[in-house]
């Protein structure tokens, strides 16, 4: 398969993976009463807890294309970066190397993880329980 239809399939992915979500997220959102008062609705046989669970799935699934889709387009996304650097400091455009662009790429990755965990942590170092 050529570069061109396996991206042509991945964005005809991500836009499926993106109705679904959004369509879940609306039934949930709107459709059934919140959280804590849902037990015992259910809609084509499934409960809040169980569309909840479909919800996070397709995100995660979502997240993972979103990731693959960039990984195949990163020599362009570091080719506007390069650009938009030439561009802010007056000097003339140059080429990040492969070693360059893959060191570039991880540390985003890290910076992500870290912000996302930290986030994580403080959620789970400031969660309460009922009655607190």
């Amino acid at each position: 398969m050529s570069r061109t239809t396996v991206n042509f399939w991945l964005d005809m992915l991500l836009l499926l993976l993106f109705i679904a979500l959004l369509g879940i997220s609306v039934i949930t959102h709107f459709l059934f009463p919140p959280g804590t008062n849902a037990a015992g609705w259910t809609l084509w046989g499934a409960g809040y807890d169980r569309w909840s669970e479909w919800q996070f799935g397709l995100l995660v699934t979502l997240s993972l294309a979103i990731l693959i889709h960039v990984m195949l387009h990163w020599t362009w996304v570091c080719g506007v970066v390069s650009a938009m650097q030439a561009h802010r400091t007056g000097k003339k455009k140059t080429q990040w190397d492969n070693g360059t662009k893959t060191i570039v790429g991880v540390a985003v990755i890290i910076v992500i993880l870290n912000v996302v965990g930290g986030i994580l942590a403080a959620a789970a170092v400031m969660i309460q329980g009922p009655g607190v």
